[in-house]
Formats: structure tokens, sequence, C-alpha cells
């Protein structure tokens, strides 16, 4: 089997599971996320576009229900036994036959915790199973239960955060080499998902973010290409991802010369995530190192250029986005733990001046503070 984690580990994770199923007062956990099942069982698909449920009840005892494709998956990528398979075809209902599981389970009139924020459970999905188990057993949403679990990565899982970020580092060394007047952004792309793919990597869990002109103005991935001007402006959003694991990293390239707004957004930049590395500390809030970039960012006269988020956590995740929960905005009462590891971005876009800047690192929260995982010089870059 192509498991990543040992024995213990995974005996680790079953039991912390137990036990917080067991301070909720739950028989059983309904798990849609792919992220839980590959936390929990080492289980690695796609296959999470379709319906399928990983149950675990109070005692761990564990059963998967997915479709055919998706057998020989679970066989080969995780410690699942017990394997059920529903059959497509015209009125199929995955749904009805995982009441009939939970029933030859056990956990009729149970009280059961159910993954409803999962790609997986659609609006339509959660209507059905809502359905089906309608009068069968208690319902109660808790979505962040294994969140909250996965949050603070073991020994094992830090080895794998710090080879993301070696790739990261590798992808943003091989795109400096091209971004220069003349590049063509797919160059560019090729080049650093080339380096992460080279090095052992994975697909990560979006797509890297590439934009120039007046689209280095853009969070998002969006199609199209263009080959980068004389003078020109360009903004990566890339991610090392190894084993699932993320580590992601940000940067805007001026390109021929900076501009002086460039310089002024870079200073600020650097100084509202020295900011948050200060604040990125066990004992602190996730909001207030949200807290400590908006005061930077706003004594340089960017308020209005800033996002009103700032980073996100780092760790096991799947497509459709790499961003892992909890994120840096106002108010997030989460409490920073060593062990855990996040993605801090300074982002500044400025649509009336059409500049912008950003600046993003990958940290691993330690027992006095925090350790950047990159290796990458912070200073402006010039192509």
């Amino acid at each position: 089997m192509a498991l990543h984690f040992s024995d213990q580990e995974f005996s680790r994770r079953r039991q912390e599971l137990k036990d917080a199923m067991a301070k909720a007062d739950y028989d059983g956990m309904l798990l849609f996320r792919q992220e839980s099942m590959y936390w929990l069982t080492g289980y690695d698909t796609f296959g999470y576009v379709f319906f399928q449920c990983l149950v675990v009840r109070a005692d761990g005892d564990m059963t998967l229900i997915t479709r055919a494709p998706d057998l020989r998956q679970a066989q080969n990528t995780s410690n699942i036994s017990d394997i059920r398979v529903w059959v497509d075809k015209h009125g199929s209902t995955p749904h009805d036959d995982l009441r009939d599981l939970l029933d030859e389970m056990g956990l009729k009139g149970k009280r059961l915790g159910v993954e409803y924020e999962a790609y997986g459970m659609t609006g339509r999905s959660a209507m059905r199973l809502n359905s089906a188990l309608d009068g069968f057993a208690t319902l109660v949403d808790d979505s962040e239960l294994i969140s909250y679990l996965r949050l603070i990565k073991s020994d094992e899982e830090i080895v794998y955060a710090r080879k993301a970020a070696e790739l990261a580092d590798r992808a943003l060394d091989a795109a400096i080499e091209l971004a220069h007047a003349g590049a063509d952004e797919g160059h560019i792309l090729a080049a650093m998902q080339g380096e992460i793919f080279k090095g052992g990597g994975d697909y990560p869990g979006n797509e890297f973010i590439i934009g120039s002109g007046a689209d280095a103005l853009l969070c998002r991935y969006f199609s199209g290409r263009r080959v980068l001007s004389e003078t020109d402006q360009l903004t990566l959003e890339w991610a090392g991802a190894y084993r699932h694991y993320h580590a992601a990293m940000m940067r805007t390239i001026p390109i021929g010369k900076a501009r002086d707004e460039h310089e002024a957004m870079h200073t600020a930049c650097v100084a509202a995530l020295q900011a948050c590395e200060d604040a990125l500390v066990p004992g602190k809030t996730v909001g207030g190192v949200f807290d400590a970039h908006a005061k930077v960012m706003d004594a340089h006269g960017f308020n209005h250029a800033r996002m009103n988020a700032c980073g996100y956590s780092m760790g096991t995740t799947f497509s459709p986005n790499w961003m892992d929960w909890p994120m840096f905005y106002s108010g997030n009462p989460v409490v920073l733990r060593e062990g855990m590891t996040y993605f801090m971005h300074m982002i500044l876009m400025d649509s009336e001046a059409g500049v912008a800047m950003t600046l993003g690192e990958s940290y691993l929260v330690t027992s006095t503070g925090n350790e950047r995982l990159g290796r990458s010089s912070l200073d402006l870059i010039v192509g």
C-alpha cells in the first residue's frame, strides 16, 4: 500500500478522533471531506467529486462506501479494510445504501456528527442525505472537528511541509530566471510546476496564480497567456505540494524597472510581514495576526489597497483549493499553537495607480515563536 505515514501515526490520529467523538457525545461520524479521509486513513483520490462517505464508529471501526473506480484506489492507498461499493445505474440511491450500512453498523437511532462542509457534499447531496436519514438518526453538523485535529502537525507531517517549502523555493528560482521582458507567461508556469514535479511533488490544490500588466492586480487564476512587456509587473502565487502537504509563496516582480509605487508598497509588505511574524506565536489568536497586518498597511497609507484577510492554515488539501482552515481575518478566535503551519500573504492592489505588490511565505509555529519554512530572499525582485 502507498501509505505515507507510520502505523503509529495513523493509530494516534484515530485515537484523537475517538477522543473528540467521545467529548462531543457522538456514536459515529460521517466523513465527506477528502482531507479528513486522507489524514485518518491515507485514502488518496479525486473520487470525492462523486458520493462517498467514510463512516467511523465511536469505537474506531471504519467502513468506506464509494464507487467501483475507487475500490482499488482505497485498497492501494489506505488502511481501510471494509470497503463497500454503490452501483452506478440510472436511479442509483447511494444515500439509501449509506443508511443501510449505518443500520448494519448499529448506528440506527444514534447521534452522528456530519461533515456537511465538503466539496463533494453538494446541496442536492445534502438534501438527499437528510431525507434518507430523516427519523433514522440524529445528525449534527460538525464539519470542523477533524479540521481542528489536523491543525497541529506531527513530526512526520512537518517533514512533508518542509519538503513542500523546498519545492516552492525551487519554483521561485525557476520563475526569476525567466521573468524578463519578452518572456511568455506559459513558459514561466511550466518551469515552476516542472520544478515541483521533478522534486517528487504533487499537483497543488488549486492552479498557480499568474498575471501581468493590469492582470497583476488579480488574485485568482484565469485562462489566457501574454508576453511580458519592456516595462511590466508580474504577480505569482504558487505552492510546493508534497504528499498533498502545501507550502505557498507569493511575489510581485516589476519587469524592466520598479516604479516608486512598487518600492513603497514593497516596503509596506515587508514591514507587515514582520509584524505578522511577531504576532504568530503560541497563545495569541489567528485574528491578532490579521490585526497586525492591517495596522502596518494602514499606517503606510494602503488601507485602500489591502485585503480583508492575510493568509490561512497550510496542510493537506485537495482540489479545488489549497486554503486550509482557519483564515487570518479580524476577530478570528482560534488560538495559535505549536505545530501549526500557515501561509501569510501581504497583498496590495492599487487599482487607481494600476500597481500591484505582494509578498507571501509559509511558516511553522514553534514553542517560542515561528520559523519561516522558505529560504528565498524577501528583497524586491526586478526582472
